[in-house]
């Protein structure tokens, strides 16, 4: 599904808004951006992967990312559901006490109906004003008013908590993402899993792939390359130097597993973040 909104906060603007429908609409990787995401869904169910915990969103609840936070989300089959989203760039909150607030809070968001309402209708304001056409007067303020006045709602509620779903079995697939975070550049194999874990190679595959929407393998991969990326915009070493850090002992093979997930080769990669145009990972 088109994500307008990001396409928009890839050509400059600093906060974009936008209602997206959709059915079996899940994503088939994690990703990280380089802004702010609240992300409301108004109907449906839907799970995230935070780094590495898997949470349950419920509709009038919403869940805020902070920038290079790993996240992906899915549905069950065939439920449909409508989210409304809004990026916004750190540089727009009025304060550090602000941002420095904001960062603290990523998480599932659980209000009670007044405060829910209050929260969608500012929301509402800011998709109102970005669809506007024309744009209205002073468009880009009232946007980064409405934002501040959001985010300060946000902090002055108290009621919001983040709600782990199904503790036991999700214990043991946290457990796996964080060794997999912490382990990417060695070698892991289902096989070391299994037996780091103390479960079967099927029942891991089958647990991970439920509470993943993925295989242990996509999301070695995935992990990896997220890796790969911040490494080669944030550093000068080389791409071979990357790719062994990144956990590839063959470079050849990094270079299509890059590709297969950004779309770019390394050194393609590494030309568009020195020209300001790195496309969202």
């Amino acid at each position: 599904m088109l994500d307008k909104a990001g396409i928009r906060i890839a050509q400059g603007q600093v906060i974009a808004c936008e209602r997206i429908e959709g059915v079996n609409d899940n994503m088939c990787k994690s990703h990280y951006h380089d802004f702010y995401e609240l992300y409301y869904l108004e109907r449906g169910t839907r799970y995230h992967i935070i780094r590495d915990s898997v949470f349950q969103l419920n509709a009038g609840q919403f869940v805020i990312y902070a920038p290079y936070v790993m996240h992906h989300s899915y549905g069950a089959e065939d439920v449909s559901f409508k989210r409304l989203l809004l990026y916004f760039r750190p540089s727009e909150m009025e304060s550090a006490e602000l941002a420095n607030a904001i960062a603290e809070t990523v998480g599932i968001y659980t209000l009670d109906p007044a405060n829910q309402r209050s929260i969608h209708r500012l929301l509402e304001m800011l998709l109102q004003e970005e669809e506007c056409v024309p744009p209205s007067p002073y468009k880009d303020e009232y946007m980064h008013s409405i934002l501040n006045v959001l985010l300060i709602s946000i902090l002055r509620q108290k009621s919001h908590h983040i709600q782990q779903i199904t503790k036991l079995r999700q214990t043991l697939i946290s457990q796996v993402v964080d060794y997999i975070h912490s382990n990417y550049a060695e070698d892991i194999t289902l096989d070391t899993l299994s037996k780091q874990f103390y479960v079967s190679p099927y029942y891991l595959c089958r647990e991970f792939k439920h509470y993943t929407n993925r295989t242990i393998v996509q999301y070695i991969n995935v992990t990896r390359i997220m890796n790969a990326q911040r490494k080669i915009t944030e550093t000068d070493k080389s791409i071979t130097e990357i790719a062994d850090l990144s956990g590839f002992s063959n470079l050849t093979h990094f270079n299509r597993v890059f590709k297969q997930y950004s779309g770019y080769t390394p050194t393609q990669y590494r030309k568009l973040a020195k020209h300001g145009s790195i496309p969202s990972p």
